[in-house]
């Protein structure tokens, strides 16, 4: 799990991102703020789409650590005892910051958006055409042409 900045309205913003260990992208979310508040948000919102990390590799973001203590402290208040392992190691990521490369090359040439809700919307698309490219779906045999209709069907 990682994040980049994406620029919106002159203002930086963040665009959390979450990949697994093959490169698939697991969840995303724009964010205006850079705290624990949309960090847990972002965990929240990974963990219902895809189920249970057993564990979550993040740089030395203290926003980021602090989310997934949010996770696990709501663990521990329903009584399990399996907790999320968090290893907090500046390199480990690589994955997903070789995976930001393709959101930058597509955003830099935009400079801004205009809007935090255009912003979102476009870079939920970007996202989609980025995991079909990936051939993340379960029709991988197809074109990308045809997984997109695949989608819309």
């Amino acid at each position: 799990m990682d994040e980049t900045y994406i620029k919106v309205k002159g203002r930086w913003c963040y665009y959390y991102r979450a990949i697994d260990k093959f490169g698939a992208t697991l969840d995303f979310m724009l964010s205006e703020h850079r705290d624990e508040e949309a960090a847990t948000r972002f965990f929240k919102k990974a963990i219902e789409n895809n189920g249970w990390p057993d564990k979550v590799v993040i740089d030395k973001s203290g926003a980021n650590y602090a989310g997934l203590m949010n996770i696990n402290t709501v663990l521990f208040l329903h009584g399990l005892t399996c907790f999320i392992d968090i290893f907090q190691v500046k390199y480990l990521n690589n994955i997903v910051e070789q995976d930001h490369r393709f959101i930058k090359k597509i955003t830099k040439p935009m400079m801004s958006f205009k809007s935090f809700h255009s912003a979102s919307a476009t870079l939920s698309g970007i996202e989609l055409a980025h995991m079909i490219r990936k051939k993340q779906f379960k029709s991988t045999d197809l074109s990308d042409y045809h997984q997109f209709l695949e989608l819309v069907a």
